[in-house]
């Protein structure tokens, strides 16, 4: 039934109409979204918080029809970009170690960066008995560094700095896999198109694929 009618072949139903299926209610999926988001410092990545520090999702909330949720996290004076969806498969997909998705940092620091360090952190060095290891670190000038995290682990990159003797004046999220910060200015979102979507996915199978391939050869 449709607004109590039956329905019949060809039958449209448009936004607001009330369906049913044997007297019960038939509740419309949600449409899926898939945002990116420039997440400013000082913005907690969560949907709410109990000291009342300003969230992410207070930046698409208001325009964002749909119940959306962060991938992932970064902390809160970090900046850059940040995923969300309503597609919790999805979510899952990219949150999950296995998924293997690289994601890349720009760092400012405010002591020149060591010689040493991107050798050290991408051999992997332990910290209070955690260890932390970089894909890659690239170094821009004798205070700015590129860095690349495949698994990334909480506060990461500050905990590596401090390590070093180094604090972070600027941390921000450039890359997750093959979708970039780009030109989308801070405080700011837009929505992946079905490309986007389908390249995380593809790239997150990929990397795991070439991941599991090259723990066997180095077990042959």
């Amino acid at each position: 039934m449709v607004n109590g009618s039956l329905a019949v072949l060809g039958t449209r139903v448009e936004q607001g109409d009330a369906v049913t299926l044997d007297d019960r209610l038939v509740e419309p999926q949600s449409r899926l979204r898939y945002i990116a988001l420039n997440k400013p410092p000082g913005y907690i990545s969560s949907m709410a918080d109990e000291r009342n520090r300003p969230v992410a999702a207070s930046l698409i909330k208001s325009s964002v029809e749909e119940r959306v949720y962060n991938i992932g996290r970064l902390d809160q004076w970090s900046s850059g970009l940040l995923l969300f969806t309503n597609d919790g498969e999805f979510a899952s997909l990219l949150v999950h170690p296995r998924s293997c998705i690289d994601k890349e940092y720009l760092v400012r620091c405010d002591l020149p960066i060591p010689e040493e360090f991107p050798e050290r952190f991408t051999k992997g060095l332990s910290i209070e008995g955690i260890l932390y290891k970089a894909a890659r670190v690239d170094l821009v000038d004798e205070k700015t560094m590129r860095i690349v995290l495949v698994e990334g682990k909480n506060r990461e990159i500050r905990k590596v700095l401090g390590h070093f003797g180094l604090r972070a004046l600027f941390l921000r999220r450039e890359r997750i896999g093959p979708i970039e910060l780009g030109t989308l200015a801070e405080g700011s979102y837009r929505d992946l198109d079905t490309t986007e979507v389908e390249a995380l996915k593809k790239y997150s199978n990929n990397a795991r694929q070439a991941t599991m391939s090259g723990r066997k050869e180095g077990t042959a």
